[in-house]
C-alpha cells in the first residue's frame, strides 16, 4: 500500500485523532473569550504548551540545537502559526460561532495547495482539484446558511475578515515548515522553538492591545486552557505537521474539512447552531470532497 495513503493506519489514525481533538477545541475556545481578553487567552495557552513541548522533545531525546536557519524557520512558524493564527481565531470567535470559524479555516486547503506548488514544487492533481471544487461548494453552502441566519453585516463581517486572516497565517506556517530546512529538523524540536517564539510574540501583542496581564480565577477557564495547550497543541501539532510531510500541504489541509463537521456538531449541541437542508447539503458536499481529494496518491515532487 502506498506509504502516503490515507488508508494506512500510520496516516489514518493521526488524521482522525487530530480531527477529533481540533474539532473539540473550537468549542472550548468559546469558553475562554469572556473570561479574559483574547490576546491573553492565547498567551496563557502557549505559556503552558511551550514547556510541555520542550519536555516532549527531551523525553524523545531529540536535539534542541537547530542552528541559525532552524531558528529563523522556527521564528517564522511561531509568529504565523502560534501568534498570528491564534490571535485572529480567538478574535473571530467574538463575532462568529465556533462552527462557522472552523468552516472559514477549512478554506485553507486552497492557499495550502497553491503555496506548496510555488514554494515546495508539489504538483496539484486533477483529483485534488475536483475534490477541492466539491468541498468548496459545500463550504459555500454552509456560509450561505449562516448568512441567512445572521446577515453578514457590521461586526459579523469583521469576524469573517479575522477568520480569513487566521487561515492565511496558518497556511503560510503549514507550508514553510515542510521546506528543506524544516525536513532536516526533528519535528518536536522545531515546534518547541516555534512555540517559544510564538509565545513571546503573543505576550507582546496581548500587552500592547489589551494592557497588563489578565489572570482569570475560574477553574473552568484553566481546565479549558490546559486542554487547549496539551491536547490542542502539544499532542496535535507534531502529528499534523508530520501529515503535511506525508500527504502534501494541500491534502493534509483536508483535515480542516473533517474538523468542520465535528465542530459544527458540537456547535449544534452547545451553541444552538440550527441546521437546515442547505447546511446539511453543504456538510455532505464538504465530506464528499474530502474523500475524493484524499483518494488519490500524492504526486511526486
Amino acid at each position: 500500500m502506498n506509504e502516503d495513503s490515507l488508508l494506512r493506519p500510520a496516516v489514518a489514525l493521526p488524521f482522525l485523532l487530530v480531527s477529533l481533538i481540533w474539532g473539540s477545541t473550537w468549542w472550548v475556545i468559546t469558553g475562554q473569550i469572556d473570561a479574559a481578553p483574547a490576546g491573553w487567552s492565547v498567551a496563557w495557552r502557549f505559556l503552558l504548551a511551550t514547556p510541555a513541548m520542550f519536555v516532549v522533545a527531551a523525553a524523545m531525546k531529540r536535539p534542541l540545537r537547530i542552528g541559525r536557519a532552524g531558528h529563523v524557520l522556527a521564528m517564522l512558524v511561531g509568529i504565523t502559526q502560534f501568534c498570528g493564527n491564534y490571535n485572529f481565531v480567538y478574535s473571530a470567535e467574538m463575532y462568529l460561532t465556533s462552527g462557522i470559524v472552523a468552516v472559514m479555516i477549512a478554506l485553507m486547503l486552497v492557499p495550502n495547495a497553491l503555496l506548496a506548488r510555488v514554494l515546495l514544487g508539489q504538483p496539484i492533481t486533477q483529483r485534488f482539484l475536483i475534490g477541492s471544487g466539491i468541498a468548496i461548494a459545500g463550504i459555500g453552502l454552509l456560509l450561505l446558511h449562516e448568512a441567512r441566519e445572521a446577515p453578514l453585516a457590521g461586526s459579523v463581517w469583521l469576524g469573517v475578515v479575522l477568520a480569513l486572516a487566521a487561515m492565511l497565517c496558518a497556511s503560510v506556517s503549514n507550508v514553510i515548515q515542510a521546506n528543506e530546512t524544516g525536513r532536516k529538523l526533528a519535528m518536536v524540536s522545531l515546534l518547541a522553538w516555534a512555540m517559544l517564539y510564538g509565545t513571546l510574540a503573543d505576550i507582546a501583542v496581548a500587552w500592547l492591545r489589551d494592557g497588563p496581564p489578565v489572570i482569570p480565577t475560574a477553574p473552568r477557564y484553566w481546565l479549558g486552557t490546559a486542554y487547549l495547550a496539551v491536547f490542542g497543541s502539544v499532542v496535535t501539532f507534531p502529528l499534523y505537521y508530520t501529515l503535511i510531510r506525508k500527504l502534501g500541504a494541500g491534502r493534509a489541509a483536508y483535515n480542516g474539512v473533517a474538523v468542520v463537521v465535528i465542530a459544527m456538531l458540537l456547535s449544534t449541541v452547545f451553541e444552538g447552531y440550527r441546521w437546515s437542508l442547505l447546511a446539511g447539503t453543504g456538510a455532505g458536499l464538504a465530506t464528499l470532497g474530502l474523500i475524493v481529494a484524499l483518494s488519490a496518491r500524492k504526486p511526486a515532487t
